[in-house]
């Protein structure tokens, strides 16, 4: 992953304390097969043999782990280890970092081996290793044969570590000549992948039983058997397993736990559906045919007085409705190259599914109708009186007379949005960068982040960002010191709240997001 935030998706999701498959992670130990024999065989021929040592093999198969496990176990008081860095190509650049590694005033070949001898002579060895020595030109190959020959004065011990190609090089500039000892790193066999895999996953918390049999089979074929390939095919394969756990999640709570109103909903549009067919069946009757008694439309809720005519009386006013920002699709990750702000599953969740069933106290909250939100619903106006017609025997038949329907009740002001917070955008702007926050959930509707923030108290507050081009209101609880105290608290909150997964988060991400 690319993006921090995606980083920290992928270690809360598998509880890692850091990403296990990174090139270089805290604590690692040199893995023992196929590498550490080989660690051992190096210092052996450094210390008896007088060739150059050519360490082979192909790219992400551990050439460089081996070179820094190899510096890291010489014995600093006996060996003066001088690693050239890498871009070091033509044969000037590189003896200038040979002498500048022994502090010799002249980059020459003569004046670096008469500090190497003056250093044996103390009894302290030097170790010349050169990474990806494959790069280097023919010039800078000579120079390097003649510093492992040495003289009489001096000679350095040379360590060259690359691809299976600097080998015929070396062969044609060492004109037959046994010059050189090449070492050739073998890949793991599927045991040593799965203790490899294992050693990787306890390091950083968890054990080999994130992966099943059949994945770490699959990774093995995959990678062919490489640590670096290892590491890369192990990390996808993870990113792929949690995508699909959020995916089959989001998609299992859509089918099988619908909210009500949903469900309303979708009868409602059935029922229109049916009713409309069945109209068009009897419409395309004949008319002898066609039925004496006239259907009402579903949709009427006029009562039986506005027929006989009198005036109609004012419909009762709609109890208001709460949205939620209810998603069925899983956010997408950024995961190869993007950069952009990732929710994680709870606070989605949280922002459709969770929040359907909160039930919040009496405060405004935002209407379906497109109008200023309401205090309460105005009291229904009392029933008309409706004259009951009277008999034809005793009234002559006459035209019903037009009724006048009545005023519309005056719509309630809108009460002012409750200052619920008012201040959280500059809290958040306050605090360092480096503290966590738990972040517990999300809405498209802030009055009902509001309701939750007025029920839960002073350490509960929210912040307003941009998903998805609209507006998007987060919950947030607590300042921590560490992600681990924030980890703790969680088991502090409500057993509703915890049942979203609240998640530590820095508080400098938070700044980012609501500056953007």
């Amino acid at each position: 992953m690319t993006s921090l935030h995606a980083d920290e998706a992928f270690l809360a999701h598998y509880q890692f304390s850091h990403d296990p498959f990174a090139p270089r992670v805290p604590g690692f130990k040199f893995f023992p097969a196929q590498r550490k024999p080989v660690l051992g065989q190096l210092h052996h021929l450094a210390r008896y043999s007088q060739l150059l040592l050519a360490v082979v093999g192909p790219q992400g198969s551990g050439k460089t782990l081996l070179r820094q496990a190899l510096v890291a176990s010489t014995n600093k008081q006996a060996v003066q280890s001088i690693v050239i860095a890498q871009g070091v190509t033509g044969s000037d650049a590189l003896l200038r970092q040979v002498a500048l590694g022994l502090s010799v005033a002249n980059a020459d070949m003569r004046s670096v081996l008469a500090q190497v001898g003056q250093l044996a002579l103390t009894g302290q060895e030097v170790y010349l290793l050169i990474d990806d020595a494959d790069q280097l030109d023919d010039s800078a190959l000579k120079s390097v044969l003649a510093l492992a020959a040495g003289n009489s004065e001096g000679r350095p011990h040379v360590f060259l570590f690359a691809e299976h190609g600097l080998l015929d090089r070396l062969e044609a500039l060492s004109g037959g000549e046994e010059s050189y000892h090449a070492i050739e790193l073998q890949p793991y066999g599927e045991d040593e992948t799965r203790e490899y895999l294992a050693q990787r996953l306890e390091g950083a918390g968890q054990d080999i039983e994130v992966l099943t049999d059949e994945q770490i089979e699959d990774i093995h074929q995959r990678s062919g058997g490489w640590p670096g390939a290892i590491n890369t095919e192990a990390r996808e394969l993870l990113v792929e397993q949690m995508l699909a756990q959020r995916s089959g999640g989001r998609s299992a709570g859509f089918s099988f736990a619908l909210p009500k109103k949903h469900v309303l909903a979708l009868g409602v549009v059935l029922i229109g559906v049916a009713a409309a067919w069945l109209m068009q069946g009897r419409d395309s009757r004949p008319a002898s045919e066609a039925p004496s008694n006239a259907s009402l439309p579903l949709q009427s809720t006029a009562p039986a007085a506005e027929q006989e005519g009198a005036a109609p009386a004012p419909a009762p006013a709609q109890a208001p409705a709460i949205e939620f920002a209810g998603n069925s699709q899983p956010l997408p990750l950024p995961l190869v190259g993007e950069s952009q702000t990732v929710i994680r599953q709870p606070l989605a969740e949280a922002a459709g599914e969770e929040l359907d069933n909160f039930e919040p106290p009496a405060s405004p909250v935002p209407s379906t109708v497109p109008s200023a939100p309401i205090a309460a619903a105005p009291a229904p106006a009392p029933a008309p009186v409706v004259k009951q017609p009277e008999p034809a025997a005793t009234k002559p038949a006459a035209k019903p007379p037009v009724a006048t329907p009545a005023p519309a009740p005056a719509p309630a002001p809108a009460p002012a949005k409750p200052a619920v917070s008012s201040a959280a955008g500059n809290w958040y702007a306050q605090q360092p960068a480096s503290r966590f926050a738990l972040q517990i959930a999300g809405s498209r509707s802030e009055a009902n982040i509001q309701a939750l923030v007025r029920q839960g108290g002073g350490e509960y507050r929210y912040f307003k960002k941009i998903h998805q081009g609209q507006p998007l209101y987060v919950l947030t609880y607590g300042s921590f010191a560490s992600r681990d105290a924030a980890q703790a608290a969680v088991k502090t909150l409500p057993a509703k709240l915890q049942a979203g997964k609240p998640w530590p988060r820095t508080l400098g991400s938070i700044q980012q997001e609501m500056s953007r």
